[in-house]
């Protein structure tokens, strides 16, 4: 969660802060407090591997964008900018998590992309 880095999320929170502090500047400071929890939780969420809070997280902040947006669309390009800054640290394909546990003597094989079995 190349995101999570401190140094990429100040940049992350500073800017979606930022958004809100031109647009909507009496709501500014929770912004930064909210985005700051959820910071924690993604990270605690990461530590236990939950893997649905992730998704639950990122939807709900599209949301509130979506919407600081659509009442504030001057700030669109404002946000492009911030997204494009963020780019090279964004993942670009998909993500893959494997999790798998054995029993007794089962074997298991993931991979994450190609895998030969020579069974002898």
């Amino acid at each position: 969660m190349t995101l999570l880095t401190t140094e990429v999320w100040q940049r992350a929170r500073d800017g979606i802060a930022s958004l809100w502090r031109r647009a909507e500047p009496e709501r500014a400071e929770a912004i930064s407090t909210e985005l700051d929890l959820t910071r924690a939780d993604l990270l605690a969420a990461q530590a236990g591997g939950d893997l649905e809070s992730r998704g639950e997280l990122g939807t709900e902040w599209q949301g509130r964008i979506r919407r600081l947006l659509a009442a504030h669309p001057e700030e669109t390009e404002a946000l492009r900018r911030l997204l494009e800054d963020l780019a090279p640290y964004t993942p670009t394909g998909p993500s893959v998590t494997q999790h798998a546990t054995a029993s007794g003597h089962a074997r298991i094989y993931q991979a994450g992309r190609d895998q030969t079995f020579d069974h002898r």
